[in-house]
């Protein structure tokens, strides 16, 4: 049994203001205070596990003991097929130190080069986690495929190369709400909703 999250103020363990304000765009129907681990200025934690779900565990954990409040965290990325699934939970690290994601796409062309799979899925772990350790976890992907060169000026990260299954269109041309209806950090959240804000 999931356990219900019952407080007001939760923290984002995240120092992406583009991450921060889909999340909060998505916690909107729940009167839910979000602060971001930046405005606290939280250390931001070593993510050295090997999966999505580890590194999400970790920055939830030492955002929720820091601040001594629920804190939720996400670790996302895309996960390209033809390259064995990199860059996935090397994402923003392919966007080098100053977190340049235009580097970080060309990166992924250069390695795909004179490849005809195409097919990507991003991939988002969330952590729910309370002071006390007690943590909820959940996983969401949207599948796709990449295009080039990049499209669009909404959405961030490796938005504007990712066209999702069905669409015509990138993430990064979408209306947010159209993208959010869809996306992994979507569907990772339906499934959070459904275990600990709903019922």
């Amino acid at each position: 049994m999931s356990r219900k999250f019952t407080d007001n103020k939760l923290v984002i363990a995240s120092h992406n203001r583009g991450k921060v304000r889909e999340i909060a765009e998505l916690l909107a129907p729940f009167s839910v205070q979000v602060i971001s681990a930046g405005e606290l200025d939280l250390p931001e934690p070593v993510e050295d596990a090997e999966t999505f779900i580890g590194n999400a565990d970790i920055k939830a954990r030492a955002a929720a003991l820091a601040s001594g409040l629920p804190a939720l965290s996400d670790d996302s990325g895309l996960a390209v097929e033809a390259l064995g699934g990199q860059p996935g939970i090397y994402s923003a690290r392919w966007a080098g130190p100053t977190k340049d994601f235009t580097i970080a796409m060309e990166k992924v062309e250069a390695e795909l080069a004179g490849q005809d799979d195409r097919r990507a899925h991003f991939v988002c772990a969330l952590v729910l986690c309370w002071p006390d350790g007690h943590a909820e976890s959940f996983q969401g992907e949207v599948h796709g495929d990449l295009t080039w060169p990049p499209r669009g000026e909404k959405g961030f990260g490796y938005d504007p190369v990712f066209i999702p299954t069905g669409h015509a269109v990138t993430f990064a041309e979408m209306e947010p709400t159209e993208k959010h209806a869809m996306s992994h950090r979507a569907d990772a959240f339906r499934q959070m909703v459904a275990a600990c804000f709903e019922g």
